[in-house]
């Protein structure tokens, strides 16, 4: 019950490191060559269709950290020094970019109302000629809600700013569709609803921006012909590719393309409505308890994780690990994310460990 932290090993992405394995084992070096980029294209373009890109658009990373790393030092915060993030988002967004405030980068940190959204006039008011940058997330990690990426990105693009979003809790269990969006650089990644791992993140950036950016954190994966080893020359990929750094954890790319390959074998939309059945009945059976989830009035905008605010979360979450169930938390509530492979039967027996926990 725990997807929003880490999704469920499956037996195709345990199959598909015994793979890696075996390759490494009798290809040596070559394996590169012959099987380990084929697989790395492969995953692009899954991830591509899964967020309707081109695989172009897409490099694998190896966390969102470096990634926004990445896209932040193609940056110049000269003109336009403003990064417009939220509260609500995870920390590495705001992160990011106060580590660069010597570089020029001001961030403006937008509040939540209420610990579920951030409305959209905020980001109205908020955005301006000085914004270079509106960095912030598609599914709140701590809520559930379902931001406006398409609103958002308009706000931004009618300013003359970019938008970058964090859409780690959104692709896999909701549709995504990047070119309706208009964003300009979206991030996911293999560790929660893509049921992918540790190890792996996907970084769209849309076609006609690549050519504009000039990443300066860099490495041999990043050039045109990456086994030209040519310490004279360094011409970076026309494609998505300029964004790769360096060697990649092609493990945790094998693992990807196994979870991968079950999201498209289901299909989003079925995993969303499934996903949201198990959230309504989880809900339903909370409420029963007398507990009381903290969730948006607009249940429309709200995807897999269900906040319950309690007294001491680091404990509750200890007492039911000991019950065999595992869950997470944020500050001030337990964090529940039942996804399309759980049951109402284990709803049920996590509502019954937690009260089971809650009395003592």
């Amino acid at each position: 019950m725990n997807t929003c932290s880490l999704g469920q090993l499956s037996r195709r992405s345990m199959d598909g490191m015994q793979r890696f394995q075996e390759q490494w084992l009798s290809y040596g070096a070559s394996a590169w060559y012959e099987l380990w980029l084929g697989e790395m294209a492969a995953a692009r373009a899954r991830f591509a269709r899964l967020v309707n890109a081109q695989p172009h658009e897409i490099a694998i990373l190896p966390s969102v950290g470096v990634a926004l790393s990445v896209i932040g030092s193609s940056l110049d915060f000269s003109a336009r020094p403003e990064v417009v993030v939220t509260e609500m988002d995870f920390p590495t967004i705001p992160y990011q970019w106060m580590a660069r405030g010597e570089e020029g980068a001001e961030l403006r940190l937008l509040p939540s109302p209420d610990r579920v959204r951030v409305p959209l006039d905020s980001f109205a008011q908020a955005i301006g000629p000085r914004t270079g940058l509106v960095a912030t997330t598609h599914v709140f990690f701590t809520s559930g809600w379902i931001q406006d990426i398409a609103a958002i990105s308009a706000l931004a693009h009618s300013a003359g700013a970019l938008c970058l979003v964090d859409g780690y809790q959104a692709a896999g269990q909701i549709p995504v569709d990047v070119k309706a969006a208009g964003v300009d650089v979206y991030i996911s990644g293999g560790l929660k609803w893509l049921l992918g791992g540790p190890g792996i993140v996907f970084l769209y950036v849309r076609e006609e921006l690549i050519p504009q950016l000039h990443p300066t954190t860099t490495g041999w994966f990043a050039a045109k012909d990456m086994f030209a080893f040519n310490p004279e020359r360094f011409e970076m990929a026309d494609d998505a590719r300029r964004f790769e750094p360096g060697t990649p954890a092609v493990a945790a790319v094998y693992a990807a393309n196994g979870g991968m390959s079950i999201i498209e074998e289901i299909g989003v939309e079925a995993i969303r409505a499934r996903t949201a059945e198990l959230d309504a009945d989880l809900i339903r059976r909370l409420r029963a308890a007398g507990l009381q989830p903290r969730l948006p009035a607009d249940m429309a905008r709200h995807a897999g994780i269900v906040m319950l605010p309690v007294a001491n979360p680091p404990a509750v979450v200890t007492g039911l690990k000991e019950r065999g169930i595992i869950i997470d938390y944020g500050p001030g509530a337990l964090r529940l994310s039942p996804y399309f492979y759980n049951t109402e039967t284990e709803n049920q027996a996590l509502v019954d460990g937690i009260v089971a926990v809650l009395m003592g």
